[in-house]
């Protein structure tokens, strides 16, 4: 598969998750933050299950693929969700946005020092600009952002996130991106079980009643999240981690323009700059170097 059109599936993610993140804030009004992402997660690993079982194209990982799809679980899902539902009881909307944010930095980062992948002045500069984007949108009300425990909770999902892209490239050597996809995520789902216990046991559980909302879990689950997962985790096989991390910023700036056809809410000035910095920073990070003119003229 050519970079030209994993970079396109690339963008087709950060339009579904966009739309995602309305849905998702449509749906919290009836379900519990945790049973939630709970019950998206059952919803999406039955689907995978069934698109394998149909397919019969799964292998069984070895020895050293189970502890690393254990650890992509860990960080990936039940890190990550658990943290980041709990975070938005004790932080604000914009705050999430900006912590999430920062996934691509970290992942750069982490990729550097853990993979030893090569950082370029271009990716930087690219995570960079997108990231004033992120604070251009989620700042325009001119509020302090301040430092409260839902925010110590967002970072910790934001790098649980950013950890599982590094256990998933690795995966990716030698398990196929639909592969690793099914594993992680039944994985993630099985461990986040307790999670949801514990919300029944405090008395914070609830869920709707309604068919059609539970209609539109199901949608957002299966396409989402399931066929983005599969074209997100192909991201990370064929560009890499950071690379595939800096479309993470996209979201944010999608789910303002569904918000305000859809929802209604206004869109602001700052938020268009803030957008237009997000695009302009992705397609930095993906700029290609250009070879001297004796390299190129050698390979003529």
């Amino acid at each position: 598969m050519s970079d030209r059109t994993v970079l396109w599936k690339l963008w087709g993610v950060s339009l579904l998750w966009g739309f995602n993140y309305v849905a998702s804030a449509y749906l919290l009004r009836d379900f519990s933050p945790i049973f939630l992402s709970f019950a998206r997660l059952v919803v999406m690993s039955l689907f995978l299950i069934s698109v394998a079982l149909i397919n019969k194209s799964i292998r069984r990982p070895t020895s050293r693929e189970w502890g690393l799809l254990l650890f992509a679980g860990i960080f990936g899902t039940l890190i990550n969700q658990l943290f980041y539902f709990t975070g938005l009881q004790h932080s604000t909307a914009g705050n999430a946005a900006l912590i999430i944010a920062l996934s691509p930095i970290a992942t750069t980062l982490l990729s550097r020092l853990f993979l030893k992948e090569e950082v370029t002045a271009t990716k930087l500069t690219g995570a960079v600009v997108a990231l004033a984007g992120v604070v251009c949108i989620v700042l325009y009300g001119g509020k302090s952002l301040g430092i409260s425990k839902g925010d110590i909770y967002l970072l910790l999902a934001m790098l649980g996130m950013s950890a599982s892209l590094l256990f998933i490239r690795k995966l990716t050597t030698g398990m196929s991106s639909y592969e690793v996809t099914i594993y992680s995520t039944v994985i993630g789902t099985i461990m986040m079980s307790p999670a949801v216990g514990v919300e029944a046991f405090q008395g914070n559980f609830h869920s709707s009643h309604q068919w059609l909302t539970w209609l539109l879990l199901i949608t957002v689950a299966v396409i989402g999240q399931g066929l983005a997962g599969f074209w997100w985790n192909q991201g990370i096989a064929v560009v890499g981690p950071s690379t595939s991390s800096m479309f993470m910023n996209i979201p944010p700036f999608i789910a303002i323009i569904v918000s305000f056809f859809l929802l209604g809410d206004p869109i602001r000035a700052a938020q268009i700059g803030g957008g237009i910095l997000i695009l302009l920073g992705v397609a930095i990070a993906n700029m290609k170097r250009r070879q001297p003119v004796e390299a190129r003229a050698r390979t003529l």
